[in-house]
């Protein structure tokens, strides 16, 4: 062999070796926080079972949307219900209201944090209470199960497209999600498949540090009786598809030995630290 061609197979061997031995890049910090979405009042779920098992059953419930922070990136799941709502007196003895303390903007404002730093919008569903304040974050690209925003475009019963019409009709980028989603690419923010409470509904899986893995409920249950029965809410699209993303769901949290946020529940408030804390 030439001089000259064993120095360049010497030079190749050695970037080579190099790039083989080279650590991986280290992971993005990955950190989520729970936002206050709205404060809510049922003194009748019976719609929330269609076996009539809660039928007369009254309960507080919550909204909460969820901040992730990805390196230096920011993913809003969920946005609660719309700023309008903010104030407005709760009637307790209703058979459903709905009040909020704090728009998330303001809440935003408290964390240091401006609107347009949030980079992605994930909705879990297109139902108003996690839909309400999108429009606070137009610059932002929403994410949203497909069916869903088939279901918005076609105008389908129960569908209301106004929370988020920036993106149905006007301008915002949209990424309509078929089956999972690996939000950053690093395996460690996944949007779940989880249709039947409606066409494209979603939830959330988080990988934090040290092994912890969160995940984030959508609406597949609004309280733990329905998510430890398998209750399926009258007004769910799909009974079979309820009941096979509550399998799924229940399976993949076995598996990540996850802990589950029922994100209407307000038992499951305390497995985050409180607003202003990240979880790492």
């Amino acid at each position: 062999m030439k001089p000259v061609a064993r120095i360049i197979l010497a030079a190749l061997a050695a970037t080579t070796l190099t790039a083989q031995s080279a650590p991986p890049p280290p992971a993005a910090p990955l950190a989520i926080m729970r936002l206050d979405c709205g404060t809510f009042v049922a003194n009748d779920l019976d719609d929330f079972s269609d076996t009539g098992s809660m039928k007369g059953v009254s309960k507080p419930l919550t909204g909460s949307c969820y901040l992730i922070r990805h390196g230096a990136d920011y993913l809003l799941w969920d946005t609660g219900l719309a700023a309008a709502a903010k104030g407005k007196p709760l009637d307790r003895n209703a058979a459903f209201d709905y009040t909020l303390d704090k728009t998330l903007v303001e809440q935003l404002f408290e964390l240091g944090l401006k609107p347009e730093q949030i980079a992605r919008v994930g909705i879990s569903h297109y139902h108003f209470d996690h839909s309400g304040q999108a429009a606070s974050f137009p610059q932002a690209i929403l994410l949203i199960g497909k069916g869903d925003f088939d279901a918005l475009k076609a105008g389908a019963p129960g569908a209301n497209a106004k929370p988020l019409e920036h993106w149905v009709s006007g301008p915002g980028k949209v990424e309509t999600v078929s089956g999972d989603k690996d939000v950053f690419g690093d395996g460690r923010v996944m949007i779940l498949d989880l249709p039947g409470h409606t066409p494209g509904h979603h939830g959330l899986m988080v990988r934090l540090g040290g092994g912890r893995t969160l995940l984030l409920t959508g609406d597949l249950a609004h309280f733990r009786e329905n998510y430890d029965s398998d209750g399926v809410p009258r007004f769910n699209t799909d009974r079979a598809d309820t009941l096979a993303s509550l399998d799924r769901f229940k399976k993949i949290a076995g598996v990540e030995g996850a802990a589950v946020i029922v994100q209407h529940d307000a038992r499951d408030i305390g497995k985050l630290p409180p607003f202003g804390q990240w979880a790492e």
